[in-house]
């Protein structure tokens, strides 16, 4: 049995959890975890005796990040391409071809060394849930072999076959090959499945087929949708009762009223009923291809649930850094420094459906700190959690503990 820890004299503790209200954030605060739960939580003077006692020294703590969008199995560079988008070329849905050439070209000991490099350098910033997509094999011998590296590292693994059509390929050819035998082979390592519905990739019909075989085999559902333009991945994301709907960059009033209305059977206060499609925004990825950030604010107004995400990959975001993407969104998306905190926690939990669960059913949940959950929180080396966009690109991450782990720095 994992010794049981006291971490006490906590200044500033960001439970997440809805069911508290105006009470989930608590001051002078301790937390007990126990193997890979959260045992006790609450004031520091009640604290119960455990066998570790870790002194926060008036740090803050808050949930590890749940990063619900990225693309870590890859290998080579895309700095060249980075540099001419800087200097004023086009973000074009191609660029992922020269990942997938590389890709292709690395073997399984080193795509698992440097998956497992990433892996820990989101852990080290404060990241305790991560997934992470398929989508650079674009074969079915090459994506089942990404899929199953990526069952052995991360904690949840999307199918996006449907990234990119190769080259020599016809995109409905291609399309039956991912809607047949690509599925069946990714099929036993993943629990996900993603489109990416854009110009340049996949049509709305196609991503039609694509979510609907998907479905049929019984994968949960995401989309890529509205990152380049205008187009149907909210629509197709609402319609097919996707968890989350990714980069939502391009909404039409009628957008943001469809996301609004999945949400109508949900009771955000106390966490209960049942959840819409979560509009999942990635900052870091729009600085980067210059595009205009996600509209947190509008949707968040509508009543939409909205997740925060790396979206690490090497062409358009290659960065893991959580902190990074909250302080983007209080100083350049009108949220709150609260609001963005819950996108890049809970939210990211609700993108995966993480959310709930405790000790009676053996699920746990992640994404806030509360009894029976997973025992994933970080401390700040600051006082309050406002100091991630107050103090923005300083290394703010204290100690990590995944899992009731704690999390070594890379």
């Amino acid at each position: 049995m994992s010794p049981s820890t006291l971490i006490t004299n906590i200044g500033e503790l960001s439970t997440m959890d809805p069911s508290r209200g105006a009470d989930a954030v608590l001051t002078d605060a301790a937390v007990v975890l126990d193997g890979e739960r959260i045992a006790w939580i609450g004031p520091a003077a009640e604290a119960p005796a455990a066998d570790e006692i870790h002194d926060a020294g008036g740090r803050a703590m808050l949930p590890g990040w749940v990063d619900s969008h990225t693309h870590l199995v890859f290998a080579g560079d895309r700095s060249t391409e980075f540099e001419a988008r800087m200097a004023g070329e086009p973000y074009q849905a191609g660029g992922i071809a020269v990942t997938t050439e590389a890709t292709r070209a690395a073997g399984d000991f080193d795509l698992t060394r440097l998956l497992l490099a990433r892996q820990a350098e989101a852990a080290a910033g404060g990241t305790t849930w991560l997934e992470t997509k398929t989508g650079y094999g674009l074969d079915v011998e090459q994506e089942a072999r990404s899929a199953r590296i990526a069952s052995t590292v991360v904690d949840d693994v999307t199918f996006l076959g449907a990234h990119l059509v190769p080259a020599g390929s016809g995109p409905e050819e291609y399309t039956d090959l991912v809607c047949g035998p690509m599925l069946a082979a990714v099929r036993p390592y993943v629990q996900w499945a993603d489109v990416f519905c854009e110009r340049g990739a996949f049509t709305e019909e196609q991503s039609r087929r694509v979510l609907t075989a998907c479905r049929d085999a019984g994968l949960g559902l995401r989309v890529h949708g509205n990152q380049l333009g205008p187009g149907g991945g909210v629509r197709l994301a609402v319609e097919f009762g996707a968890a989350s709907v990714d980069h939502v960059n391009y909404l039409a009033d009628s957008d943001v009223a469809a996301l609004a209305g999945s949400w109508r059977d949900w009771d955000a206060q106390t966490g209960s009923g049942q959840p819409g499609t979560v509009a999942t925004c990635l900052p870091a990825c729009d600085l980067s291809t210059r595009q205009p950030l996600a509209p947190a604010r509008r949707l968040l107004d509508a009543g939409v649930e909205i997740a925060l995400a790396s979206n690490c990959n090497p062409g358009t975001s290659y960065t893991s850094s959580m902190n990074f993407c909250v302080a983007t969104a209080v100083l350049q998306m009108e949220l709150s420094v609260a609001e963005a905190l819950r996108a890049a926690t809970y939210g990211g939990a609700l993108a995966l459906r993480r959310h709930t669960g405790a000790d009676e059913d053996g699920k746990r949940a992640v994404g806030s700190i509360a009894v029976g959950h997973r025992a994933d929180v970080q401390l700040l080396n600051a006082p309050s959690a406002a100091h991630l966009a107050y103090r923005p690109g300083m290394p703010l991450t204290a100690a990590v503990w995944r899992a009731g782990k704690r999390v070594r720095k890379p």
